[in-house]
Parts: structure tokens; sequence; C-alpha cells
């Protein structure tokens, strides 16, 4: 009769090998990503140029291959977006790689060494590109934010609570390290479930546009007016734009940029 212990160690070893095999395809930030990255621009342009029948000539205007154009406005625009979004990336790409043995099982100088890189360089570029775009204390924390979300990432698979095969039977770390990396589970899951999206799906609906808003000459017919465009596409010395003011595709030539991105209320105040 198999002993109960020995039940317990094969459903906890079935556990640990299954949330590596998870972590190998991506983990939930793998596909929450993904579906940010489709639906959330065709959210934005539906909503900033208003409604979803003008969606198809300015995804058209803008040529499809500059799909995520879109999404690099929405980040460069929203600090708090930009910063969440490099964080749960870091962390998607480190548990990829920790799920493959990236991470050094051993103790020793080198190994420690090694690890350490492991776990610093990456927060260490998300926070030098945060401060870059938005300015040193949201880099600041989107790198301290990354550095401890990866360590978790790292006790984990040292102590056996993932992966069983890379764990380092040596590795004993105090036990408030343990309680912290199980909150780091946590908090990485509501990040990447539940504050990355809603900031997604706010920043899509606030009423700013992805890129630049030009005044711009525009020729219909044989008269030239000057409109306001969102900015779709260089052409020569012109700009291929959406015209708040025609509402459709026009080609606008002396262009200048008005200094904000607002083009419409923000969907919750809409109604205000």
């Amino acid at each position: 009769m198999p002993h109960p212990d020995h039940d317990q160690d094969r459903t906890q070893g079935r556990d640990q090998e299954q949330a590596r095999s998870v972590d190998r395809k991506g983990g939930p930030g793998h596909t929450v990503l993904l579906a940010l990255a489709l639906a959330v621009p065709a959210l934005k342009i539906a909503y900033t140029v208003g409604g979803r029948d003008h969606v198809r000539d300015v995804v058209v205007g803008m040529e499809p291959a500059n799909w995520p154009d879109v999404l690099l406005g929405m980040v460069l625009t929203e600090p708090l977006l930009g910063c969440v979004c490099a964080v749960v990336v870091s962390r998607v790409v480190f548990a990829l790689f920790a799920a493959r043995g990236a991470v050094p099982k051993s103790g020793g100088f080198v190994h420690t060494l090694r690890r350490l890189a492991l776990t610093v360089v990456n927060p260490l570029a998300v926070g030098v590109i945060a401060a870059c775009c938005y300015g040193v204390w949201w880099g600041l924390g989107a790198g301290l934010v990354a550095f401890v979300l990866r360590e978790g990432v790292v006790v984990e698979y040292r102590t056996g609570r993932r992966g069983r095969r890379h764990h380092d039977s040596n590795y004993r770390p105090p036990g408030w390290l343990w309680r912290a990396a199980r909150y780091e589970q946590w908090a990485a899951a509501a990040l990447t479930i539940v504050v990355l999206p809603l900031l997604a799906v706010g920043v899509a609906v606030d009423g700013r546009a992805w890129t630049s808003v030009l005044e711009c000459q525009v020729q219909d017919g044989t008269e030239t007016s000057g409109q306001r465009l969102i900015e779709l596409g260089r052409k020569g010395n012109g700009v291929v734009g959406w015209s708040l003011d025609r509402e459709e595709v026009v080609n606008g030539a002396g262009c200048t940029d008005t200094g904000s991105l607002r083009v419409r209320a923000a969907w919750w105040s809409a109604d205000d």
C-alpha cells in the first residue's frame, strides 16, 4: 500500500512540473500580453476616431504593418501603463528562461555572481528605459519592482517550489524569504491579470490620440483649409492623417504640432 507521504510527494512533484511547464509556455502573462496587443489598439482607434465605422479607414490609411505603433504610442503617453507593461514583460521573459534551467542551482561565488547578474541586468535595463521615457522616479520604481518579482522566481526555482529538476537541495532560505516568494506570486498575478488589462483599457478610452495631432492645410477641390489631423504616416513632404473635422483620411501639408493629444472627452467623463 503506497505511503501517504509518497503520494503527497508525487502530487507536489506534479504540481511543480506543471508550474514549470506553464512558465516554459510563457504563463498567463504571455496570453494576456498577446490579447492586449491585438485588442487594445483596435479599441483605441475605435474610440478615438468616433466609432467602429471609421476603424477600417484608419487602419488602411496607416497601413497594417504600423499596427504596433498604436500600442507603442499608448505606452509612451501613459507612464503607469508603460512601467507596468515593462515589469510584466520582464518577469515573463525571466520565468521562461528559468523554466529552461537558466537559474544556477549550486552555491559558490561564481554561481552567486551569475545569479545576481541574471536577476539584476534586465530590471536595470527596464529602469533605464523607463527613466528615459518618463523620468528618473518612474525608472527607479519600475526597476525595483521588476527586480523584486524576478528575485521571487529565483527563490521558487532554487527551493523546488517550481520545477523540481532545477532546485538546489542545499538551499534553505529564511522563513521571511519563503513568504516573500509566495507574495511575489500573488503580486505578479495581480499585475498581469488585473492591473495591466485595466490600465490598457483605460488608456484606450481616455480620448487622447496615440500619435501627434497636427494642424495641417488640406485641399478639398479648389479650396484649402486648416484642419486637425491625427498623423497616420508621412508621405514625401506631407502627412497622411485622419481629419477630425471631415472624419476621413486626407493628405495634409504645412503641418504644425498642436501641442496636445486630446481629441475628445474620456469615456468616463463623456456624459459630463
